[in-house]
């Protein structure tokens, strides 16, 4: 039975706050005061007013309760019922117009109580509103019920005063079973999700977040929602506890509980039909439409949610797209796509850059005794059509996953591979450095793409998208030991040799650089997948040496960076420039931002000792990080130069430099030679050219190649490239 409670209509509006909870000497309108500071002086209505209000079908529990400004146009209120404080800004005979909908200044047939107007609103036909501030120029037309109640939290994990840990809003993300989940609140970035959802072992680490988050909002209740200048709210059925920033638009949405939509004048924020959300934060210029359904989410700024979305548990980052999707207990971190219908991404970490093919199954809990499974990528993570993954796996940077059912779980440690399952042979087949042998023009377009996009309104973490970063690096480090390893095993298996442990990296690095022996060898590699089929590693030697090649392009490219921003024109300078003794450290993808491992365990360390006390702080942080990461990446760069050249740093000569130089421009002009014939491929595949009748159809219907604008600023920056090199030539001996 529904129980409802009968009060006295007299009381309507009033008693918003439980007087033990108000503190002594306030009353119910305290927040609501410091809420509202737009300073406005407000009087009380004239007899004439009132009587021209009542006229026009207004009425008021308490006509002395409503305030207006001393520009109030009474003509422009019609058909109101107020209750409780009232107080309304200018209203003048105006109309404002905003994409073809064009309504008169003023409030209309609407139900409003305690709420305060900005200047020249346009309410009509707000079938229940309460306890709102709306703000200057803001129109309202057409919603059913606008309320917040005197516990809104706006989507932040945090408790007011009497309330119980039990309905404390947690966003359950990685792990279905709650395992690693996050408290959201308004400001949150993926680094926080990350370092929160990922260090669950340090369980003092895990306290002080949540006092982080309890310390950003005050515990007082009877803060009142709010809708920011010039936002424009129309066809919406039901608003709760919702605070709005300015210039937003929403329009046609079935519920919105619980919710904080950033929106400013750079930064607009759009909600559109169907829409239902609940529970969540949404950032600066996101857009929301058509049919999404989101509870308990976080969507970072100037990301979109399409097309009958949906996004449970799980946190978006910024710069991203969920289109026609299901997206379940996942944390996404920025630069993520996913458009096509039947996706299903659940219980995942994706570090960035990821695109998401059609009918794609991203995680299944179906061969585990628990939905406890989880998977992780790296950046770059790109399943294609029809792919089925199982829990758990983990993937290196710029997997590229082929169509196919992989029937158990993956650890693919090698990055920019390309991962096969060869039905027909009962094989995995993995081929590392797919990317640089067979598809740079994506790889390559992708770091412009992704940086193009990025309209972020407040840049507080310096974002990686260049695929030659210390993540990527490290992992190609990792995977030459790895490939050293494999083919030494191989070469005695076949040869049934006794190859000593301490002797498997020499003997497989002689092999791998005698390319036309390695080709003779079937290379295998455990680990790659939990069953006890074999696992095949395709054209290793090609891929050793195009990491290698990459490497040393990555060292030189940073070290000519470092010579035009210092101004370097000898050897002498630069000699001094160099880091003595550089470490190529460990380094940690922290939400899409690169941090060396030392420098975010000194963060933790100062978290946990309350030298650090706050979210701000923790940001604080990040900008400094970000602020330095020219610098420690230059460092890594070189280190990583030194390394795969096999020398130390004093080994590190003018003739070297000079040779390495060359080097690396001849890997810049093969690197941009092989971005044009991988377009180039699209134009002569028969396959392709079958649905043109001439070339001129086909370059009329996909441009002429010669035309191609990616192609054209690559040879501009190889170009450029062959001129810093021999800018520096010019001076080393």
């Amino acid at each position: 039975m529904n129980k409802i409670k009968k009060h006295p209509v007299s009381t309507l509006g009033y008693g918003f706050i439980d007087p033990a909870y108000i503190p002594k000497g306030k009353d119910e309108y305290h927040l609501r005061y410091k809420q509202n500071r737009s300073k406005k002086n407000y009087r009380k209505l004239t007899p004439s007013e009132i009587k021209l209000l009542e006229k026009n079908d207004n009425s008021s529990d308490d006509w002395s309760r409503v305030l207006v400004t001393d520009v109030f146009d009474v003509s422009l209120v019609k058909r109101c019922s107020f209750f409780g404080l009232i107080r309304i800004g200018k209203l003048e005979p105006f109309y404002h117009e905003f994409n073809d909908l064009r309504m008169p200044v003023g409030l209309y047939n609407s139900t409003i109580i305690s709420c305060d107007f900005g200047d020249h609103v346009v309410v009509d036909n707000v079938s229940f509103m309460s306890h709102y501030i709306v703000g200057d120029e803001a129109m309202l037309v057409n919603i059913n019920e606008l309320v917040a109640s005197n516990h809104a939290k706006f989507g932040n994990g945090v408790l007011k005063q009497g309330e119980s840990e039990s309905v404390r809003i947690w966003l359950e993300v990685c792990n279905e079973n709650g395992g690693r989940s996050i408290l959201p609140f308004n400001g949150m970035l993926a680094a926080d999700a990350w370092l929160w959802s990922k260090y669950r072992d340090d369980v003092k680490l895990l306290e002080k977040f949540k006092s982080f988050t309890d310390k950003q909002f005050d515990t007082q209740r009877g803060y009142y929602g709010k809708i920011g200048e010039r936002t424009v709210i129309k066809n919406c059925k039901i608003i709760k506890d919702t605070w709005i920033g300015s210039d937003a638009y929403l329009k046609g949405a079935n519920k919105i509980k619980n919710i904080t939509i950033n929106s400013s004048p750079e930064a607009t924020t759009q909600i559109g039909e169907g829409c239902e959300l609940v529970n969540g934060i949404i950032g600066y210029g996101c857009r929301v439409f058509y049919g999404v359904k989101a509870v308990r989410f976080f969507l970072g700024s100037n990301s979109q949610l399409k097309y009958g979305a949906r996004l449970i548990n799980s946190f978006l980052s910024d710069n991203s797209t969920i289109s026609c999707c299901e997206v379940l207990n996942s944390l996404i971190f920025p630069a993520h796509e996913q458009h096509h219908n039947n996706s299903f991404l659940c219980a995942a970490t994706l570090q960035g850059q990821s695109n998401m093919a059609a009918g794609a199954t991203i995680g299944s809990n179906h061969n585990s005794r628990g939905a406890d499974g989880e998977l992780l990528a790296g950046r770059g993570f790109w399943p294609g059509l029809c792919v089925s993954l199982k829990h758990n796996s983990k993937f290196s940077s710029f997997t590229l996953l082929a169509k196919g059912d992989f029937p158990a779980e993956l650890h693919i440690p090698i990055p920019f591979s390309l991962v096969h399952n060869d039905v027909s042979n009962d094989t995995l087949l993995v081929m590392p450095g797919y990317w640089f042998m067979h598809n740079m023009y994506a790889l390559a377009r992708n770091e412009g793409k992704y940086r193009s996009r990025d309209n972020r309104p407040e840049k507080t973490q310096e974002i990686e998208y260049n695929y030659l970063a210390p993540d990527s690096v490290n992992e190609m480090f990792d995977a030459l030991q790895l490939m050293k390893i494999a083919a030494a095993t191989a070469f005695a298996k076949k040869y049934k040799k006794n190859i000593a442990e301490k002797d498997l990296l020499k003997t497989g690095e002689a092999l791998l650089e005698a390319s036309q022996e390695i080709n003779q060898l079937e290379i295998t590699a455990t680990g790659f997948e939990n069953s006890s089929r074999k696992c095949v590693l395709l054209k290793c030697g090609d891929a050793y040496h195009h990491f290698k090649k990459q490497i040393i392009y990555y060292g030189i490219s940073q070290l000519l960076q470092l010579i035009k921003e210092r101004k370097i024109n000898n050897w002498q300078q630069l000699a001094k420039a160099l880091p003595v003794k550089p470490e190529t450290t460990e380094w940690k993808n922290v939400g899409g931002q690169l941090i060396p491992a030392p420098a975010l365990h000194v963060l933790m360390r100062r978290i946990q000792n309350g030298k650090i006390e706050s979210w701000d702080a923790v940001h604080e942080f990040y900008m400094k990080q970000s602020k330095l990461y020219a610098r420690d990446k230059f460092q890594h760069a070189f280190a990583s130069l030194l390394e795969v050249l096999n020398i130390t740093a004093a080994q590190f000569t003018q003739k070297l430099l000079s040779q390495t130089l060359k080097q690396a421009l001849l890997i810049k002009k093969e690197m941009t030679k092989n971005i044009a014939d991988t377009r180039a491929k699209d134009y002569s595949n028969p396959f392709r050219q079958m649905l043109y009748d001439t070339d001129k159809e086909m370059e009329q219907v996909l441009g002429a190649l010669k035309d191609n604008q990616f192609i054209k600023e690559q040879q501009t920056a190889t170009d450029m490239f062959e001129a810093a090199v021999s800018a520096v030539m010019g001076w080393v001996k």
